[in-house]
């Protein structure tokens, strides 16, 4: 029988939970064993499964300490992403859920959400180069290739990163923020998974404080992305052209490493927190002004919640 104190009220003032069109009381999903163990088998078969066959192929025998190029890091890379995807399918088919319920709608594959985001990530990284560039803090020294060259590098740089951004986003902002969110709730597990996407970059060779407080302040950005968008595809496209723009585009080191066959020979003059240094613009400050601008961007574009905060 309804509460007669609340007979005078609006409808989402009696039910609070309506105004966000979520059940009243709240429906809190089961996380149980089952869920555990589909977490678990998750992670054995996008992580451990390609690392073993990675060292047992020896595919990072030939990386070097300073540079990487596509030959070494497309095949690692590729791999990765194949694993992480096959891992993602098989615990879909076991929930019975569609892959949209993790964020990836295949019908929106490479679609405008996707062109968009890399839109924004050239652009926020073309912002902070171009300020530095003001600043008289970065140079460009040369022009690297050709234009056959550059043709044949954007592509094989291209495929590398969309590979590198496909592993990264379905690893940490895919099925695990999913499951665990049905735990947690969206912004904790945000953290947890941002926390550990920053940890997994601490043995980057260059890495410095504040590009590890980048990597986990661009973590909460893709949350935010997903959060608003409800899709993985613009954090994809975005995480794509970011790492495309300052590896191959402007030819800035990334975490110490320098790309092979990049288009641009740039240098830098100037105190390493401003410039970055060896991280390249990931380890300036300016990146986190970026990323602050760039997410209040994204709440002016994207104004509506469509990832819940808690997936039944």
């Amino acid at each position: 029988m309804p509460d007669p104190s609340n007979l005078d009220l609006l409808p989402e003032q009696q039910n609070p939970s309506a105004a966000h069109g979520e059940p009243w009381p709240p429906r809190v999903a089961p996380w149980g064993r089952p869920e555990r163990n589909r977490l678990l088998l998750w992670l054995v078969i996008s992580t451990f499964a390609p690392a073993i066959l990675i060292y047992g192929l020896h595919l990072t025998g030939a990386a070097s300490r300073s540079a990487m190029s596509v030959r070494t890091e497309l095949p690692v890379k590729a791999l990765l992403a194949f694993f992480v995807a096959l891992a993602t399918v098989i615990v879909a088919r076991m929930e019975k859920r569609p892959l949209s319920d993790y964020g990836l709608p295949l019908r929106r594959a490479f679609g405008l959400k996707f062109w968009e985001g890399m839109l924004w990530g050239f652009a926020m990284l073309s912002l902070i180069v171009l300020v530095l560039r003001a600043a008289g803090l970065f140079r460009i020294d040369s022009v690297g290739l050709s234009q056959a060259e550059f043709l044949h590098g954007a592509l094989a740089w291209g495929a590398t990163f969309l590979a590198v951004s496909l592993h990264e986003e379905l690893t940490f902002r895919g099925y695990w923020l999913f499951s665990m969110s049905r735990r947690l709730r969206f912004w904790r597990t945000a953290l947890l998974v941002s926390a550990v996407f920053g940890v997994a970059h601490l043995g980057n060779h260059g890495e410095n404080a504040i590009g590890i407080l980048h990597v986990f302040a661009t973590g909460m950005l893709f949350c935010l992305m997903i959060r608003r968008t409800g899709t993985l595809w613009f954090a994809i496209g975005y995480h794509a052209a970011w790492d495309w723009a300052q590896t191959f585009f402007y030819g800035t080191p990334d975490s110490g490493l320098l790309g092979v066959g990049r288009f641009l020979n740039s240098s830098v003059h100037g105190p390493d927190w401003l410039t970055g240094g060896s991280a390249g613009p990931e380890g300036s400050i300016l990146s986190i002004a970026a990323l602050v601008l760039c997410a209040l961007l994204i709440h002016v574009r994207f104004p509506n919640v469509i990832y819940p905060d808690r997936p039944a």
